[in-house]
């Protein structure tokens, strides 16, 4: 804009500014024709050269005719329609007309000039739904987050795996070839699913490794999918120490990962837990929570793969000896923006003693698949693990008889790792040392016969055995607790009666049951006759007994009574007849001889 234009439009300004009520539009009509502008234009450049006063805020600034509740219903109705991708499927004033059919919103004012109900603008409302905070585009922005900090290098180190949408690996025998292959829309999308399960097994996956102080990105190529052993063999592979400018390695603290199935596999864990590794993942739905190891897959897709439609790729070996050198280049060159230094260079700070040293690669594996096994405590404290025994005794609250989950150390050859949970919920690992033995088996540390003993302190058991027994006594020490047991004192002092609860009980009155008595005879039981000698022995002190005497006239008619014998069950009948006066007057028989 000209000086002179801008000076006359300062004069048609000033002169609109102190024309009366009315004036303005001759003023701005002449303006128009002499600039060849538009009524628009001319206001437009006006308002760029001149300073227009504050327009006075209204009395009823901030305030709605739309109730809160009718604004609730509206924004619940906008929501409720809203996909989860966030397209919104009804519009305002859909949503309008669709509750005011329902007879569930008015959403209506008075007019106070003519004194009738008019309903609300569809701007209005809307304005009314940002008032309130409650319009969807207020409702689904980001929640606020919180920054997370880390300590140094190496204690927390973020984990994601990437399926690689742009190319797939064909492995190629021809060094000129390019086996890495780019994916055609046209060929591979959602409506040709064939195309894509042809090629399941060549897509190629990425992991992304994150160190979050110094924001160090490791990548390494994978083929096939997602799983436990291409998990654990990458973290195993960045743990190592490579050498040259790709520094990060160590055993991390925390590692911060996603819920995926992978991620929360049984190797992973088990690698994690012989490692001392604090395993974090983020509840789902999450990401935000490893934002860092995202923005490295951002970074790698716009870097590293772009070179790689030009470079011959023939396998994997040659994708990751690429993604080697990127890495090695980018980390020492590119500069963080949070801490303004390059990645490489702040990784460097880590001190020796934050710098834990991962096992090789073949013991790693081990652990990756090794999980804790259960072992039984022996009566010496002892545990036997992979064919060896280990000391147990410096596991707290150990005792004889319990199981122990037990793992290898990968630190040391000679101890192994006793899996606790501690007081906060979290694995403790106690190491236990080997036992090691002589030429004849017995363990270095066992004492000699007759130069030394030595004991095992206490265990929960023994001690609470050794209060239990002064409880029961009622005694405060163990040697008067041994005086009361060799006294034979009653436990508890006698306090205790082990049948009070019966004789306190209070039992209820039962009725008599009326029964029917059973109709089975009792079989009769019959005995041998005895001889006349048998019946007389028992039949003799019977008599006498009786008042009566024993004689040879009695026997007599025992014998005539019963020639072939006397019934055992009438010995009694037979004592009443041979002690009654009839009986005992008859005279005695005798033999006479015919002449």
């Amino acid at each position: 804009m000209s000086a002179v234009l801008t000076e006359r439009l300062v004069a048609v300004a000033h002169a609109a500014r102190n024309a009366g009520h009315g004036g303005k539009g001759a003023i701005y009509d002449a303006a128009c024709r002499e600039l060849c502008l538009s009524r628009a234009s001319l206001l437009k450049k006006i308002k760029e050269v001149t300073v227009t006063p504050p327009r006075k805020r209204r009395s009823d600034a901030g305030q709605s005719a739309l109730a809160r509740d009718e604004a609730m219903l509206i924004s619940a109705l906008l929501m409720e329609s809203t996909r989860k991708n966030g397209k919104r499927l009804y519009s305002v004033g859909d949503a309008i007309e669709t509750l005011r059919a329902n007879g569930m919103i008015r959403a209506e004012f008075l007019d106070k000039e003519t004194g009738e109900l008019r309903p609300l603008s569809e701007s209005t409302i809307s304005r009314a739904l940002r008032t309130y905070g409650l319009h969807p585009d207020q409702l689904m922005a980001p929640a606020p987050v919180t920054e997370l900090a880390s300590l140094h290098p190496n204690h927390v180190w973020q984990i994601d795996a990437s399926l690689c949408v742009l190319y797939y690996l064909k492995p190629s025998a021809d060094s000129r070839a390019n086996g890495l292959r780019v994916m055609d829309h046209a060929e591979f999308y959602k409506n040709k699913p064939k195309n894509l399960a042809r090629i399941a097994n060549d897509r190629v996956w990425s992991y992304e490794i994150t160190d979050h102080t110094s924001g160090w990105i490791y990548v390494e190529y994978v083929m096939g999918a997602e799983s436990g052993e291409n998990l654990c063999s990458v973290l195993i592979n960045a743990m190592q120490e490579r050498g040259g400018a790709d520094l990060m390695h160590g055993v991390p603290l925390i590692l911060n990962m996603d819920p995926g199935s992978a991620n929360t596999a049984s190797m992973t864990q088990n690698l994690c837990r012989a490692l001392g590794i604090q395993m974090i993942v983020h509840k789902v739905g999450n990401a935000r929570s490893t934002g860092q190891v995202e923005n490295a897959r951002n970074i790698i897709e716009r870097k590293l793969e772009p070179g790689l439609k030009f470079q011959p790729v023939n396998n994997l070996d040659e994708l990751n000896a690429l993604a080697k050198k990127w890495r090695s280049h980018f980390n020492a060159t590119a500069v963080h923006g949070r801490h303004g230094k390059t990645r490489s260079q702040v990784w460097m700070s880590i001190l020796a003693s934050q710098l834990i040293k991962a096992p090789s690669v073949e013991v790693c594996r081990e652990l990756a698949v090794a999980s804790p096994e259960s072992r039984k405590v022996s009566p010496k404290l002892r545990v036997s693990f992979q064919g060896r025994e280990y000391d147990v005794s410096t596991v707290p609250d150990v005792m004889v008889g319990e199981k122990l989950m037990i793992t290898r150390n990968p630190w040391r050859s000679d101890a192994a790792q006793v899996v606790l949970v501690g007081e906060d919920g979290r694995e403790v690992f106690h190491v236990v040392s080997e036992v090691v033995k002589n030429e004849y088996g017995f363990a270095r540390t066992a004492a000699t016969i007759g130069e030394a003993f030595k004991r095992h302190a206490d265990t929960p058991a023994q001690k609470a055995i050794k209060e239990i027994e002064q409880l029961v006594t009622g005694t405060d020490s163990l040697a008067a607790a041994e005086t009361a047991r060799k006294a034979k004192a009653l436990p508890f002092g006698g306090r205790l009666d082990p049948y009070k609860h019966i004789d306190d009980a209070e039992l209820p009155t039962y009725l008599p049951r009326r029964g029917t008595a059973h109709d089975l005879a009792a079989p009769k039981v019959e005995f041998p006759p005895l001889s006349h000698v048998e019946a007389a022995k028992q039949i003799k002190p019977m008599v006498e007994a009786a008042g009566g005497e024993w004689t040879a006239d009695r026997f007599q008619w025992l014998a005539q009574r019963f020639p072939a014998g006397v019934p055992q069950d009438q010995l009694d009948t037979i004592v009443a007849e041979l002690t009654s006066p009839a009986v005992g007057l008859m005279p005695p028989l005798r033999v006479v001889k015919s002449a």
